[in-house]
């Protein structure tokens, strides 16, 4: 009697990255790629203007002050999502709220960021009004548009965890788009704010 050879089926390894992270990670760096080049045509346009006409006269000011506050919620947003994350992996119950806060820390920027664009726009700061305008309203809203999307992704993730559902390669990959939107908006705020 001839035995019979049967190809047994392979285990299904697990990947060493997570699927959603690889994904997040190679849009953080298209995204990051995408924001360097509005960045470096923002800095060789405000380079190459005449003396005394950046910003255009008329124009109004950057509230780089102002948009300071903003920036620290950011980073402290940044910062209570990385604590919250350590506190859901040793499963306490505290990261629930802690990821909230993070949220809601995130939130406050961007309606903050909303205040500062319906101050500007009143004042004459458009999209059309000097190149200032456009790639403000460019750069700035295109890291809004992210940062709005990452709200979205971490409350969803928060919604999950409430629910007792959230994996860790969903979570890691919220994480490091919410990263991404904390860790750009510094190099900005830095280059179009002054």
């Amino acid at each position: 009697m001839e035995a019979v050879v049967t190809n047994p089926v392979p285990e299904r390894r697990k990947p060493v990255v997570p699927s959603a992270v690889l994904g997040t990670l190679i849009f953080v760096i298209a995204e990051v790629m995408f924001f360097a080049g509005l960045i470096s045509a923002h800095t060789i346009s405000r380079a190459g203007s005449l003396p005394g006409l950046w910003p255009m006269p008329g124009q109004p000011t950057l509230p780089a002050e102002a948009t300071a506050l903003n920036t620290v919620l950011l980073l402290l947003s940044g910062a209570v999502l990385f604590f919250g994350y350590r506190l859901w992996k040793k499963q306490s119950p505290v990261a629930h709220w802690v990821t909230l806060a993070a949220w809601g820390l995130g939130a406050a920027f961007v309606a903050l960021q909303g205040v500062e664009w319906v101050a500007l726009l009143s004042q004459g700061l458009t999209l059309r009004s000097s190149p200032l305008g456009s790639f403000f309203y460019l750069i700035v809203g295109g890291h809004a548009v992210h940062a709005l999307a990452a709200l979205v992704a971490m409350f969803w993730a928060w919604m999950q965890m409430a629910r007792g559902q959230l994996t860790s390669g969903f979570f890691f990959g919220v994480q490091t788009f919410w990263y991404f939107v904390v860790l750009m908006w510094p190099v900005i705020y830095a280059r179009v704010y002054f």
